[in-house]
């Protein structure tokens, strides 16, 4: 199972903040597909500049693989000063 957590706008655009997904998907390109199949906006707002990925807590910003229990976080980009 792989739990996704988004944040900010994100979770505002897709109407949730967590998810799980049984079963898991093997990469980070296959979660970023599934989640863009099912909702168009989410995978605009997703693929946008400055969106981070936290996988296990740890920024990734290349696909990666994930495991049977792996936490995917999605941040928007950051503003202020």
């Amino acid at each position: 199972m792989t739990r996704v957590l988004l944040f900010g706008r994100l979770s505002d655009i897709a109407g949730w903040r967590e998810k799980t997904l049984e079963p898991a998907p093997a990469r980070l390109s296959d979660l970023r597909a599934l989640l863009t199949a099912d909702d168009a906006a989410l995978g605009e707002a997703l693929a946008a500049p400055g969106v981070q990925v936290a996988l296990d807590q740890v920024l990734v910003r290349d696909d990666a693989a994930l495991s049977a229990r792996s936490e995917v976080a999605f941040l928007p980009p950051m503003s202020g000063g």
